[in-house]
């Protein structure tokens, strides 16, 4: 009962504290950075904890930002194209892991419409004549469009009104320069937000089973050498993605495949500048 009442008091006696440092102008914080100096002095009596504070500043910090100051580059973009096929695009759903993916026309400067996953799932009872007659421009969600110097806490309060999660950014002559997401904005207050499908930035692969594995082409070679016992070398590229594109000659397209030293590796998401995913694994004649 004691400590009840010596909570309530002291959070009387923080709330007491804020009031006069409003009320007495003297006292009376005259900026931002003042108003959080306060903060920073007296929370840590009143349970104000280091996370709390964060949060606090993370939050006022968004007033700051602009979109091109977090937003997910162009070059990084994974895209699903208005004229693949199901099981193409299923595939690399699958691969990447995420819940909401832009789709475009001819190129990036041509999105139609946004693709949230769960959308598909009515796929799954329909037989394989069905699917091939799916057309996927049925169930896209409109697309959000803004320019690269909207103010972030602006629109973090246009996704929550209009109940959107993602928007195409677009530079000065109306291109895709790239996306954002209202995690993106989150995670700018409450600080990175994991889930189940991210991958750690120093272990970019995601381990498929049976000695198959996923593997981000921006991996260095250095790590995947250490991580897999192999020795490529990379006196010429730094990722496995040169490295794959130096065997292939050219920029590959989803499905086509090389063999390295007696390993497999498969483009399972590729857009027309760069690789973005590989499936690895030791080749039949490695294996043997």
């Amino acid at each position: 009962m004691s400590d009840d009442r010596s909570a309530d008091h002291s959070s009387k006696n923080w709330l007491e504290r804020v009031i006069q440092a409003f009320s007495n102008d003297s006292d009376e914080p005259t900026s931002r950075a003042e108003l959080l100096e306060f903060l920073r002095e007296t929370g840590p009596r009143f349970d104000l904890d280091g996370d709390g504070l964060a949060i606090i500043e993370g939050a006022f910090a968004i007033t700051d930002q602009q979109v091109r100051d977090v937003m997910i580059q162009r070059s990084q973009i994974e895209v699903i194209r208005a004229n693949q096929s199901v099981d193409d695009y299923l595939s690399m759903i699958l691969d990447s892991g995420h819940s909401r993916y832009p789709v475009v026309d001819e190129d990036l400067d041509d999105v139609i419409g946004i693709l949230l996953v769960k959308d598909l799932l009515p796929l799954i009872n329909k037989s394989q004549a069905e699917r091939d007659n799916f057309n996927l421009s049925d169930i896209l969600r409109p697309a959000i469009f803004i320019p690269e110097s909207k103010r972030l806490n602006s629109l973090l309060k246009e996704f929550r009104d209009t109940r959107s999660h993602m928007a195409i950014v677009v530079d000065e002559y109306g291109g895709t320069a790239g996306i954002i997401t209202i995690e993106d904005i989150l995670e700018q207050i409450v600080g990175d937000i994991e889930d189940e499908h991210d991958i750690d930035d120093d272990d970019e692969v995601r381990e498929l089973g049976s000695d198959v594995y996923a593997v981000k082409a921006i991996l260095s070679i250095e790590d995947f050498n250490e991580r897999f016992g192999t020795a490529f070398p990379d006196e010429e590229f730094d990722t496995v993605g040169g490295l794959v594109m130096q065997s292939f000659g050219h920029l590959p397209e989803r499905g086509e495949s090389t063999v390295l030293d007696g390993w497999h590796f498969a483009v399972t998401n590729v857009d027309n500048r760069r690789l973005h995913w590989l499936k690895v694994s030791r080749s039949a004649t490695q294996s043997a």
